[in-house]
């Protein structure tokens, strides 16, 4: 990499925050490590890190809410790291706007794939879900579903008229979905496209994403289909 990317890593457990910081940067990263949720917070806001690795269990200010805090100032991409593969964890973490987990204890080489494939597809939102043509009402790089407005190029979303505001992950997937209305898209398919995962992941991720993303487009614009995915309507 010509620059280095920034990690924010917020571990209240010494030995791992240490052994983590090292090897993330031996692979290359700039790492600001923090003990709790409070002084990572902190943290975020002077460094503004170009990705967050934020530990569920943490004192102060849990990983959650500090998750909740970075999104509401910023689409910077965020991880989860679980202690546990709990449901609960998982999908608190996701709804509170990561964008991806990892369960502890992970292997070293698998966190720097994880965050390499976040900052992929963040530093190219609009790569691999180009319109189809014929899949909607277009002008200019606009889809237009009913008075939901999908600008390609712009990398913006209105819904009557108002702008809607998207993580990357969520404009990603929308694009998805957008590039081919009214097809169902699998949960493997879309962690693929959409989370350029090469292998096996948790579809507990795409279910999330597509219920946060329905809540800020319309529950009824994307309808699920038992057994196979999710497609958006024509």
């Amino acid at each position: 990499m010509a620059e280095q990317t920034h990690v924010l890593f917020v571990e209240d457990d010494d030995v791992i925050r240490e052994a983590t910081q090292l090897a993330l940067e031996r692979d290359g990263f700039a790492v600001t490590a923090m003990p709790d949720g409070l002084s990572g917070l902190e943290a975020f806001r002077a460094d503004r890190p170009d990705i967050a690795l934020l530990d569920v269990m943490v004192p102060g200010l849990d990983g959650v809410s500090l998750c909740r805090r970075i999104r509401d100032e910023s689409t910077v991409p965020v991880i989860m790291l679980s202690a546990r593969a709990d449901s609960i964890d998982v999908v608190l973490g996701l709804e509170a706007g990561a964008d991806d987990y990892v369960t502890k204890p992970f292997d070293g080489a698998v966190l720097v794939a994880r965050i390499r494939a976040v900052l992929r597809r963040f530093g190219h939102a609009n790569g691999g879900a180009q319109a189809t043509e014929g899949s909607a009402s277009v002008d200019g790089g606009v889809l237009a579903f009913g008075d939901l407005e999908i600008d390609t190029e712009g990398m913006e979303v209105l819904k009557g008229g108002v702008p809607v505001a998207l993580t990357p992950t969520e404009m990603r997937l929308l694009l998805e979905f957008s590039s081919a209305p009214g097809t169902v898209l699998s949960r493997d398919k879309l962690l693929e496209r959409v989370w350029d995962y090469g292998w096996g992941g948790d579809t507990r991720v795409v279910d999330v994403h597509v219920q946060r993303l329905r809540t800020k487009i319309g529950q009824d614009r994307i309808e699920t289909v038992r057994g196979f995915g999710y497609k958006l309507k024509a």
